[in-house]
């Protein structure tokens, strides 16, 4: 008789990523300037995320929310691999630390549009979706 063994599902994809606590989201909570934590805070995805979403409040230019979202949206790649993440796979809305990563390239994909650059709207708001269904219908309402 053969001795059992385990098998891995090999078409289920990877395991999802779950960022670490960001600490800028604490001093944002607390009401800081989203400039002044970009300042103390430059790799954190939330702080740029805040950024480009006071940019969007504000109503000004899309270029500049494109460049807040697009430097948190490399930021938060960076973030992304050093835990794990392999460029595909879920980025779960529901773990809170991911947020900052999905808000940006939810700004990204918004910005994007705006300025005309169709090719990225359809990138980012189809990584979006894949990353994170739950985060596509929050932030890009579909």
């Amino acid at each position: 008789m053969l001795p059992m063994t385990q098998f891995t599902d090999l078409m289920a994809g990877p395991p999802p990523t779950h960022l670490p606590t960001d600490p800028a989201a604490a001093v944002l909570a607390a009401g800081t300037a989203p400039i002044d934590v970009v300042r103390d805070h430059p790799a954190s995805p939330f702080a740029w995320a805040a950024l480009a979403t006071e940019a969007v409040s504000n109503e000004l230019d899309p270029v500049t929310v494109y460049a807040y979202a697009r430097v948190g949206y490399h930021r938060s790649l960076d973030m992304l691999r050093r835990n794990g993440w392999k460029g595909h796979g879920p980025v779960p809305w529901e773990h809170e630390p991911n947020r900052g990563f999905l808000v940006c390239l939810s700004l990204l994909a918004k910005a994007a549009r705006a300025i005309g650059e169709d090719e990225e709207w359809q990138r980012c708001s189809e990584f979006l979706r894949d990353s994170s269904p739950t985060a596509f219908a929050e932030l890009l309402g579909a």
